[in-house]
């Protein structure tokens, strides 16, 4: 049996660049996760593939997944819902991958409930004039939209204290190595290596 896969999760505020840093990562040679496709009800932005970046369905389609136990998170942000589909990624963690998510707030609290041995990452930007300043550039809100997702942005902060790492998203070929060195520390964390050397001993317990 494959030695189950570490979860890690990365999230923040919006606009902090969670999907830029989470884009930059996976074309690193040595990285070697799953990513776990989020889902939405958002419209897409330009560029944006479903499939690729979500799993883009409508309201109706969400609700019923959330009533059938589809999904292993999921919030509803600034009228929209977002959130992870539960079967793909307990089926990659048990064949052994590492899995990646990078989801809202409100959806990593709870995974953290779901999935305690999770690797939790808060990515935060510089400042919040920096944020509004990368919400305005990103063209995709109106003005009233922006200091709503800024309004959010300072609850969501506040929330930082329920995750295991803050990573500054100052640049982002420094957030990405931050990000790698935390997942190369984890994995030498006596709780994920004893079972190894328990097993090589013939003590299982």
């Amino acid at each position: 049996m494959s030695k189950r896969g570490m979860l890690i999760v990365l999230s923040g505020p919006s606009g902090v660049g969670k999907g830029t840093v989470r884009k930059e990562l996976f074309k690193q040679n040595d990285v070697d996760f799953k990513y776990s496709i989020s889902m939405t009800t958002r419209e897409p932005r330009e560029g944006e593939v479903d499939g690729v970046d979500y799993f883009f369905v409508s309201k109706e389609q969400f609700e019923e997944n959330i009533k059938n136990g589809e999904m292993l998170e999921y919030a509803k942000y600034v009228d929209n819902y977002y959130g992870t589909p539960l079967k793909y990624v307990n089926e990659t963690l048990d064949s052994g991958h590492d899995v990646f998510l990078e989801i809202e707030v409100n959806g990593a609290i709870q995974v953290r409930a779901n999935c305690p041995d999770g690797i939790f990452v808060f990515l935060t930007p510089p400042d919040l004039i920096a944020l509004k300043n990368r919400l305005i550039g990103r063209g995709t809100d109106n003005m009233n939209i922006i200091n709503k997702r800024i309004e959010q942005a300072v609850n969501e902060i506040k929330m930082m204290r329920n995750y295991d790492y803050a990573v500054l998203n100052d640049q982002v070929e420094n957030a990405v190595d931050r990000i790698k060195n935390i997942v190369k520390t984890e994995r030498l964390k006596v709780n994920r290596v004893m079972p190894d050397y328990l097993s090589m001993l013939g003590d299982e317990n």
